[in-house]
């Protein structure tokens, strides 16, 4: 009985295990985890997890990156799709395209990328119908 609790145990912190890339590492290729990352070397490719990310302040991301969460401390290149914030510290330095729903910037971070942001977006589509209907309305009052 208590054997069998351990077991399950041990699988659940095994699965919240995160994963490292370290300094002077470079890895080519796409990666696919249910894990928690930080990456320290360099990664030539794409990267998916549904948990968070983290780029250290020697770390490198060359290619898309799709998660969750996003801690930049290092340099990050390619697109970047995230479904919750991006946080960017004094030392990151981001290029690309960039879709998140939430956007933290240190001073001192280099930002130079397109950038989408989820809720915003519909929040505008919703206000640019609106003011389509108040233009017509404008217009047929007038003629």
């Amino acid at each position: 009985m208590f054997s069998e609790q351990k077991k399950g145990k041990m699988a659940t912190e095994t699965y919240a295990q995160q994963n490292s890339i370290a300094q002077g590492t470079t890895i080519t290729g796409d990666i696919i985890s249910d894990g928690d990352f930080r990456i320290e070397g360099t990664v030539q490719g794409n990267i998916k997890t549904p948990g968070k990310v983290v780029v250290g302040k020697t770390g490198v991301i060359n290619g898309t990156l799709k998660s969750a969460n996003a801690d930049i401390e290092g340099k990050f290149s390619g697109k970047l799709l995230l479904s919750d914030t991006l946080t960017l510290k004094s030392s990151a330095h981001v290029e690309g395209e960039v879709e998140v729903g939430k956007l933290a910037v240190e001073p001192g971070a280099t930002f130079n990328a397109t950038c989408a942001m989820k809720g915003a977006l519909k929040e505008l589509n919703k206000g640019a119908g609106q003011q389509t209907t108040i233009q017509r309305s404008d217009k047929e009052q007038t003629a």
